[in-house]
């Protein structure tokens, strides 16, 4: 298997003397299970338990104190206990209530063992009495691979120190851009990247990501328990695909009979599973970034890669010259969108798009990115910088003196000026280099902020 980010934030985990036990979440199959195996490598003692199985899930059953159960954990994983460290992984840990209740006693009782669980979550989300101890845990998400995941996968690593220096991409544009635009076809789920690093066949990831879909499907089938909803979510999961990055309306959602309540109710499940999301705008510039929750959202989807096999699109976005021109851009504000949500591993991470106010007139940021206190918009988009009216509305109503605009083109840095005179930073990201958006941006507020410093 190939390196993943989040094996560093794991590590970090590892040493944090204040740490908790960790619920992993993210979608089946991004890979919690592998992720978690590998980190057990480092640990003297690695007891990985499974409670789809009823004999790993009557351990927990056993009326006996937390401290005398572990003998019976090592048994049951078949390890003879060494000195030193000691992982526990507790896997579907939704099918124990009981389990689930325990995780508080191991971080007062027993704060040496190490405890990662992770889980189904189409499946807790349902049974509403579920619920994990407050305060006791924390929560870590994975996503689908980043780009720069990508690269490491499919044994392009030595392009991973050029990434680090935006002015040097330049040299390498056209290549990194090729490789970007393959990675926005495949998508960025572990089995599809695995598979073609091993094949370099396109065509055999079709059976992946139909076993991916059907198996979100079955999820559905087995875990939600009303007529109705089942339906509703059954009607998203083919229907929806084809609406990704477009701004959507819950009531008759893709022609659909459903009202906005019972359309709602599917999202939210959906949602909560790390399955998609509803991106809503803000018309704040500073912060906090308020979601207009009554106004319409857009739809981003988990994987662009599932995205382009479920919509049928992926004959066009191999076929463009320039993802910009595919699908009339939805698949390449789908993919920014997806490379956003890589930068944090935090779940409670929301993404935002920018409109001005409803008494004005009509103005859309595609993102924005909230960044030490401030808000970048950025704008998927070519063209000329005189072009970008909805960048520079944003900007005239900002303190912000900083824009991003991502395209296909070379790294450059602009200054721009508004009709109205309010002057700005423009930096041109090329779609390679959105996995590096808070480092750039931090570099940039340290620049300025030393020739503000400079100039007193």
């Amino acid at each position: 298997m190939f390196k993943r980010t989040i094996l560093f934030h794991l590590e970090q985990w590892k040493t944090d003397m204040h740490r908790k036990p960790l619920v992993l979440r993210g979608a089946r199959q991004v890979g919690k299970t592998t992720i978690v195996n590998e980190f057990g490598q480092q640990f003297d003692n690695y007891l990985p338990l499974n409670l789809e199985k009823k004999e790993s899930t009557a351990l927990f059953d056993l009326e006996i104190p937390l401290k005398d159960l572990m003998p019976f954990l090592f048994a049951h994983c078949g390890v003879m206990r060494k000195e030193g460290t000691t992982l526990l992984f507790i896997d579907e840990i939704q099918n124990s209530p009981k389990a689930i209740g325990m995780l508080r006693y191991f971080y007062e009782e027993l704060p040496g063992i190490y405890v990662i669980a992770a889980g189904s979550l189409l499946e807790n989300l349902v049974d509403v009495n579920v619920s994990f101890p407050v305060g006791r845990v924390q929560y870590m998400a994975l996503r689908p691979c980043s780009f720069r995941e990508f690269l490491g996968a499919i044994g392009e690593e030595v392009l991973l120190p050029v990434l680090e220096q935006p002015e040097i991409t330049i040299a390498f544009h056209d290549r990194l851009m090729t490789l970007f635009n393959l990675y926005t076809l495949i998508g960025g789920m572990p089995e599809a990247v695995q598979l073609y690093a091993e094949r370099r066949d396109i065509l055999a990831l079709s059976d992946v990501y139909e076993t991916l879909l059907q198996g979100y499907r079955d999820d559905v089938e087995k875990y939600a328990r009303r007529g109705l909803l089942i339906e509703v979510i059954r009607f998203i999961l083919k229907e929806g695909w084809g609406k990704a990055a477009q701004i959507v309306t819950l009531g008759g959602f893709a022609s659909s009979n459903y009202n906005a309540r019972e359309v709602g109710e599917a999202f939210r499940l959906l949602e909560k599973a790390m399955i998609m999301e509803l991106v809503y705008p803000t018309t704040a510039t500073e912060v906090p970034a308020i979601s207009e929750t009554k106004r319409m959202p857009k739809l981003v989807w988990l994987d662009t890669g599932l995205v382009n096999y479920a919509a049928q699109v992926q004959k066009e976005v191999f076929g463009a010259k320039d993802i910009m021109d595919a699908w009339r851009g939805m698949i390449a504000e789908h993919i920014v969108a997806q490379e956003l949500l890589t930068l944090t591993d935090k779940v409670s991470q929301k993404r935002n798009f920018w409109v001005r106010g409803k008494s004005e007139s009509a103005a859309e940021v595609d993102f924005i990115w909230v960044q030490d206190s401030k808000i970048y918009p950025i704008e998927v988009k070519a063209g000329h910088n005189a072009y970008l009216r909805s960048l520079h509305s944003f900007m005239n109503r900002s303190s912000q003196t900083v824009a991003v605009r991502v395209w296909s083109q070379p790294y450059s840095i602009d200054e721009v000026t508004t009709i109205e005179g309010k002057t700005f930073q423009l930096v041109n990201l090329p779609f390679y280099l959105v996995g590096g958006l808070g480092e750039i941006l931090k570099e940039m507020s340290v620049s300025f902020d030393g020739s503000a410093h400079d100039s007193l």
